[in-house]
């Protein structure tokens, strides 16, 4: 039966899915261009609106899904498996954390490790907290850990999850429509699955373009530290076309030769410089400081994940904590889609430990490595680096890491993992976008992941030449919210399909189990 439904659904949503994303994306870089400054405008008024009245949806949103993941993981309904009953995981556990990490938030670590713990030590957002003290700067740690892992995970893991269980369960297709045939049945083949999916499509386009953005920005920030390139729209340009040429190539080669090993690769050399920093750093103060900052961050954890300034009113949530959400939540379906592909054969308890726990583990010792090494150079060394992330954070890895030995050849480490992040989530990006916009019946074609990478690009070279850091900001605040509301119906049919399927597999198990013991009585 599913066989049939899946490719009913493949059938329909061509070409309707594909020529309404790519007609959107490219009137929108037509239309930005000419107008940037018009369009910074916009999306600022836009993204001022949605932050004042729904930024705390967006905050009790992530913090339910994150309540429901653990639920689900530890409930009855844990044991089942995504996939066949008799079906092992296709990659081992060190390549699926790998593949997680790069197509994740490597690119995010890289820009914020440094960045966000010293701009909340310089501007503490809770009353009572002094600048620049031992007290600002556990709670900066706290905050940053609040931003990048349970809830960073939650966001990616709640759609990958769904997504894998109604693909390899269901035998629907890879698409987020699949999701909600369980509550919307036959009516996901028609328009409103259409724009399901292309708000899903949408969505993953300008997330990673945000991302591709924020990347672009810290690689020109490192290449005028250390090669003198000036800074500069003409060089972020320059920098998005090599990014997404590299892409392309990547992309053209496919999931195993091209995005494996560049996860595989990437992942090793981010390993060296984190190693190298803590060994090279307060290496006591750092060991100390991942286990007390775990303790903290789960201690602060409740306050934390349902504190929306109320009491405040200020805008510092719709410049850090609205904004990473609406950020994850945009590429969320690019990043649960890639994972759902590499997941395959897990039970569910398995994937929501592995992809919430061990990614959250490593963003806890990412942060205190570089974050605690950066405040250890502020509080204890005389060295200035707050003013220098309050002038631009882009430059806050390539100053961290001036103070450092063999600082040259650090820096050139640090942008070839840059480079690398950004080039595996624009390439793993545009398979995911390519599987949303063409039928499962159909064998992927290279010209239309090339023409994906292409628009990709051309978002990203839009939105920075719209105002960088603030227009990135205020395009994905508005553009996230769409999805966010969908992740809280995603929830609710995952809920209502595992119920339903557990109910029947309990009963064909006692309907089996009671004609055994009539075979066995006769």
């Amino acid at each position: 039966m599913f066989e049939r439904l899946g490719e009913k659904l493949n059938l329909s949503a061509i070409p309707q899915i594909f020529f309404s994303a790519a007609i959107f994306v490219i009137l929108f870089v037509c239309a930005a261009i000419p107008f940037h400054e018009q369009f910074a405008d916009f999306f600022g008024a836009i993204g001022g609106f949605t932050f004042r009245y729904f930024g705390w949806f967006y905050v009790a949103t992530v913090s339910g899904l994150l309540i429901f993941l653990v639920w689900v993981a530890l409930s009855r309904f844990g044991g089942m498996k995504l996939g066949r009953d008799e079906e092992k995981p296709e990659y081992s556990a060190t390549t699926w954390f790998a593949m997680l990490f790069a197509a994740g938030i490597g690119t995010i670590l890289m820009f914020w490790g440094v960045a966000e713990p010293l701009s909340h030590f310089a501007n503490p957002p809770l009353e009572g907290i002094e600048p620049q003290t031992i007290d600002a700067a556990k709670h900066a740690m706290n905050i940053a850990l609040y931003h990048f892992a349970l809830h960073t995970w939650t966001i990616f893991t709640l759609p990958a999850l769904a997504i894998s269980y109604f693909t390899y369960r269901k035998n629907l297709p890879m698409r987020i429509s699949s999701i909600f045939y369980g509550v919307l049945g036959d009516r996901v083949f028609g328009p409103i699955g259409w724009v399901i999916d292309v708000i899903a499509l949408v969505g993953t386009l300008f997330g990673v373009a945000v991302s591709v953005g924020l990347g672009t920005l810290q690689l020109n920030s490192g290449l005028n530290h250390v090669l003198g390139v000036p800074v500069g729209s003409t060089s972020q340009i320059v920098i998005i076309a090599v990014i997404t040429i590299i892409a392309t190539i990547s992309v053209a080669l496919g999931l195993d030769k091209g995005i494996k090993r560049l996860s595989e690769f990437n992942i090793g050399i981010a390993l060296f410089v984190m190693l190298f920093i803590w060994v090279c750093g307060p290496t006591l103060f750092i060991t100390s400081g991942i286990v007390q900052n775990f303790g903290n961050y789960m201690q602060n954890l409740p306050w934390m994940a349902f504190w929306t300034e109320a009491y405040q009113g200020t805008s510092w949530q719709q410049s850090w904590t609205v904004f990473y959400w609406a950020w994850t939540i945009a590429w969320a379906p690019y990043v649960g889609i890639f994972i759902a592909r590499i997941s395959r054969g897990r039970t569910i308890r398995q994937f929501v430990i592995g992809s919430l726990g061990a990614p959250s583990l490593f963003s806890l010792v990412w942060f205190t490595v570089f974050g605690l090494a950066a405040m250890d150079l502020e509080l204890n060394q005389g060295v200035d680096l707050v003013t220098q992330v309050q002038a631009d954070v882009s430059i806050a890895l390539f100053e961290f890491l001036s103070h450092y030995p063999m600082a040259i050849f650090m820096s050139l480490l640090g942008l070839i993992v840059i480079i690398i992040f950004l080039t595996t989530s624009a390439d793993s990006a545009a398979l995911v976008v390519d599987q949303l916009s063409r039928s499962n019946l159909q064998v992927s074609k290279t010209g239309q992941r090339i023409f994906w990478t292409f628009m990709l690009g051309a978002v990203a070279g839009t939105l920075m030449l719209g105002g960088g850091l603030p227009a990135l900001q205020n395009v994905i605040t508005a553009l996230g919210f769409p999805f966010c509301v969908l992740l809280v119906f995603m929830a609710w049919a995952m809920k209502q399909s595992l119920q339903k399927d557990y109910e029947e597999e309990r009963l064909m198990a006692e309907q089996t189990a009671q004609e055994a013991r009539i075979n066995q009585a006769r």
